[in-house]
């Protein structure tokens, strides 16, 4: 089965090391990243869709980010 995260972070290099360990956890980039201004904290925000294909069934109370 297929699981989804959504990775965001403020557009520093913490957002490429974010991603950067998905990918290295064999989560794979979906779409383009986004980039949105946080106008109450005044900083631009980050985001990238991961997938990643996994033998067991999903449940809601899995942690997606230890898959």
């Amino acid at each position: 089965m297929k699981i989804y995260r959504l990775l965001t972070e403020d557009d520093t290099s913490a957002f490429c090391h974010k991603v950067s360990l998905a990918l290295s956890k064999g989560w794979e980039l979906q779409g383009d990243p986004q980039y949105a201004f946080d106008a109450a904290r005044g900083v631009m925000r980050c985001a990238q869709a991961v997938t990643k294909d996994i033998a067991a069934d999903y449940h809601p109370d899995m942690k997606l980010g230890e898959q």
